[in-house]
C-alpha cells in the first residue's frame, strides 16, 4: 500500500508546489539606440532593442561609470526636437515597479560630455542632474518605485539648456505590491526616489542579481561603504547563511547581511552623514544581523538610533528583535528633513559598540496629478492638425511636471475633478499652416484662444460654440474661409472676438451683432465677403444656410431628372432603330419588299400607257 501511496503523495506535492509558486515578475529592459536585442555579462541580462518608443537620435555611447550596463549605443534628444522628449512604453501590466534610467555620454567629438537635464516618471519629476554627475557612480542613474496603473509607462527627459539629454538604458522591473510599505501615509499616490543604498563593509558595488537575489526584489544596486569616517569603525564579515532575509515583500539578498560596520572604542557612536534636498520627507531603512560571534545573549548589544539628533528607535537589541544570531532585522522610519543634511547616529547604551549592515534612503515624493486624458487627446489632435513645429515638443503630459509645462498651453488645476485642465492656448505668430480641428471643442475649460498671425486655413469649426467658458477668441490674420458659425453667438461669456484679416464671407450672425451693444470687442474687418453689421457692407438678399442647402438639393434633383429623361429618350430611339434594322434583314420581309416594289413599278408603267376616253375619240354612249 505504501509503495503506491508514496508516488501519489510526491506527485501531489509537486503539483501543489507548481500551483503555489509565484510567477516571475514583469521585466522590461531597453538598450537605447540599439537596433537588435542584446545580452550583457556576467549575468547574461537580456536587453530589448529600441524601436518605436520615442524620437531622438541613436548614437554610439560612452559609459560614464563601470556600474552602467555594458551597452554600446544610446539615444539623445537635441533641443531642436523640442524641450520635452519621452519614452512611452505600452503593455505594462498594472502593478508596482522599480523604474531605473541610466544616463550616457555621446561618443562623438564636439559633444557635451556631461549634459544636464531633468527626468520625470509618470509626470512627476524625480531627478535633476547636477554638474559632476558623471564622476559619481550613484548619480549615473535615476531610480524610483512607482505604481503604474494605466497599462503604460511614461519616462520623460526635459532639456534645461545645458546639453542634449542622452539615455543609455531603461529598466522597468516589477516588485511586490507592498514593497517598502512605510506606514499610514504610504499609498499608490507616493513615489519613492532612491537617494542611496549602502552595503556596509562590502568590498564591491553589486546588484541583487550579482548576489543571486530574488527577482521580485527589483535588482537593486548597492554601493559599498568601508567606513563612515577614519578610525570610527571596523569591518566584520562572515560566510554564514542568514535567516529571514529574502522574504516578502522586499526580498533582500542574504549577502547584504554578511558584512557590517562596527564602532570602535575610540569612537563608540556610528555616524553617517549625507547631503539631501531640504524641506522633503525621507524614508530610511536600517538593516541589521548579529554576525559578531562575541555577542551571544540578549542584552549584550543595545543602542539607540537617532536621525538628525532625534531618537527614532530606542533600546535596539538585534538578538531580541530578530529572534537570534545570523537573522535579518529591518527597521524603518520616515521623517521630515528641513536642512540640507541627513545625519544617522547609532549610539550604544549596553555593550561598547554599535553595528549596522546596510542603509537605504528614499525621498518620498507625492505623485503629480495628471492632465485629463480627454484634453491630452484633444491637444495631440491640435498638434497634428496645426502642423505644430517640432521645436514645441508637446510630448508627455501638458501640465506636469509643473516645472516643465508645454509651451503655448496654459494649465489650471480642477479641484472638483482632481485633474489638470487646459484653460488657455497661446500659439500666435508661430508659423502654423494647418487647420483648426473639431477636437478643439474637447478643451471645454478654455477661456482664451489666440492663434493670430499664422497661416491657418479652412472653416472656423462650429463646435467652438460649445466651449461655454470661452472669453477670448483671436483668429485674426490667418486664412480662414467660409461663414462665421451661428454657434459662436451662443458664447455668452465671449467678450473679445478678433476675426479680422481672413477670407470669411456671408452675414455676421445676428447674435454676435447684438453683443456689440454689451461692450463686447469684436473685429470683423479685412474680410471682403462679410456683411450685415455697422462698419461692414450691407448684405443683399440673404438666404439662410438651410435655404441654401434646400436650393442646392432641388437643383441636384432637377439635374438628375433631366439626365434620366435624356437617357430614356436615347434608349427608346435606339430600340426603334434596332427593330427596324432587324425587320429589313428578315427573308419574308425581303420578299414582301420586292413584291411591293414590282407592283409599284407595274402600276407606274400602266399609268404611262393608258389614255382617257376623250383622248381616243368621242365618247360613245
Amino acid at each position: 500500500m505504501l509503495r503506491f501511496l508514496l508516488p501519489w503523495l510526491l506527485i501531489h506535492c509537486f503539483v501543489f508546489s507548481l500551483s503555489s509558486a509565484r510567477p516571475q515578475p514583469f521585466a522590461m529592459r531597453i538598450s537605447c539606440g540599439a537596433r537588435t536585442d542584446v545580452h550583457t555579462l556576467p549575468t547574461n541580462t537580456p536587453w530589448f532593442k529600441d524601436f518605436a518608443y520615442t524620437g531622438g537620435i541613436p548614437a554610439n555611447a560612452t559609459r560614464p561609470s563601470y556600474i552602467s550596463p555594458p551597452l554600446k549605443t544610446l539615444r539623445y534628444f537635441p533641443l531642436s526636437a523640442g524641450p520635452e522628449n519621452c519614452y512611452i512604453i505600452n503593455r505594462v501590466p498594472k502593478g508596482h515597479y522599480s523604474v531605473r534610467i541610466f544616463f550616457g555620454i555621446v561618443k562623438q567629438p564636439n559633444f557635451d560630455n556631461e549634459p544636464l537635464f531633468d527626468v520625470s516618471v509618470e509626470g512627476t519629476q524625480i531627478c535633476s542632474l547636477k554638474s559632476g554627475w558623471s564622476n559619481h557612480d550613484e548619480q549615473t542613474f535615476a531610480e524610483s518605485l512607482v505604481f503604474l496603473t494605466d497599462g503604460s509607462a511614461s519616462l520623460c527627459f526635459h532639456s534645461t539648456g545645458h546639453g542634449d539629454p542622452a539615455i543609455l538604458a531603461i529598466e522597468i522591473l516589477q516588485v511586490d505590491e507592498k514593497a517598502y510599505y512605510f506606514g499610514s501615509k504610504w499609498s499608490q499616490g507616493m513615489i519613492l526616489r532612491t537617494a542611496t543604498r549602502l552595503n556596509c563593509g562590502a568590498g564591491k558595488p553589486k546588484f541583487d542579481a550579482d548576489n543571486n537575489g530574488n527577482h521580485w526584489g527589483g535588482d537593486r544596486f548597492w554601493s559599498p561603504i568601508k567606513t563612515f569616517g577614519q578610525q570610527s569603525d571596523r569591518i566584520i564579515s562572515v560566510e554564514t547563511s542568514i535567516k529571514q532575509a529574502s522574504i516578502s515583500p522586499n526580498f533582500y539578498p542574504e549577502a547584504l547581511y554578511r558584512s557590517a560596520l562596527v564602532s570602535t572604542d575610540s569612537q563608540p557612536d556610528l555616524t553617517y552623514i549625507m547631503d539631501v534636498d531640504p524641506n522633503r520627507n525621507y524614508s530610511i531603512w536600517f538593516h541589521f544581523a548579529e554576525i559578531d560571534g562575541s555577542i551571544r545573549d540578549v542584552g549584550e548589544r543595545i543602542f539607540d538610533i537617532l536621525i538628525n539628533g532625534n531618537v527614532e528607535f530606542q533600546d535596539v537589541d538585534i538578538l531580541k528583535l530578530s529572534g537570534g544570531p545570523y537573522t535579518a532585522l529591518v527597521l524603518n522610519r520616515t521623517v521630515a528633513v528641513n536642512g540640507r543634511t541627513l545625519t544617522i547616529t547609532l549610539q550604544p547604551k549596553e555593550g561598547s559598540h554599535a553595528i549596522i549592515n546596510a542603509i537605504e534612503v528614499f525621498e518620498v515624493v507625492s505623485a503629480e496629478v495628471k492632465t485629463s486624458p480627454d484634453e491630452v487627446r484633444a491637444l495631440r489632435s491640435l498638434k497634428k492638425a496645426l502642423a505644430l513645429p517640432v521645436r514645441f515638443g508637446w510630448n508627455g503630459d501638458p501640465c506636469v511636471p509643473q516645472q516643465h509645462p508645454w509651451s503655448g498651453a496654459d494649465c489650471q488645476y480642477d479641484k472638483a475633478g482632481n485633474k489638470w485642465v487646459i484653460d488657455g492656448l497661446g500659439l500666435d505668430n508661430q508659423g502654423l499652416t494647418g487647420f483648426l480641428p473639431n477636437e478643439t471643442s474637447q478643451l471645454r475649460y478654455l477661456q482664451s484662444i489666440n492663434l493670430s498671425g499664422n497661416s491657418i486655413h479652412g472653416p472656423i469649426p462650429a463646435s467652438l460654440g460649445t466651449i461655454t467658458k470661452l472669453e477670448v477668441l483671436d483668429l485674426s490674420y490667418n486664412s480662414f474661409n467660409g461663414s462665421i458659425p451661428e454657434s459662436l453667438g451662443q458664447l455668452t461669456s465671449l467678450r473679445i472676438l478678433n476675426l479680422n484679416g481672413n477670407s470669411l464671407s456671408g452675414r455676421v450672425p445676428d447674435a454676435l451683432g447684438a453683443r456689440l451693444l454689451h461692450r463686447a470687442s469684436f473685429n470683423f474687418t479685412d474680410n471682403a465677403g462679410l456683411c450685415g453689421i455697422p462698419g461692414l457692407p450691407a448684405c443683399g438678399p440673404h438666404l439662410s444656410n438651410g435655404a441654401k442647402i434646400g436650393i442646392a438639393f432641388g437643383a441636384l434633383i432637377m439635374f438628375l431628372l433631366i439626365i434620366t429623361f435624356v437617357v430614356c429618350c436615347w434608349k427608346r430611339r435606339q430600340n426603334i432603330l434596332r427593330v427596324q434594322n432587324a425587320a429589313r434583314d428578315a427573308p419574308y420581309a425581303k420578299a414582301r419588299t420586292h413584291l411591293s416594289r414590282d407592283i409599284q413599278m407595274t402600276m407606274h408603267h400602266n399609268q404611262g400607257h393608258t389614255r382617257a376616253p376623250t383622248e381616243n375619240g368621242r365618247l360613245i354612249s
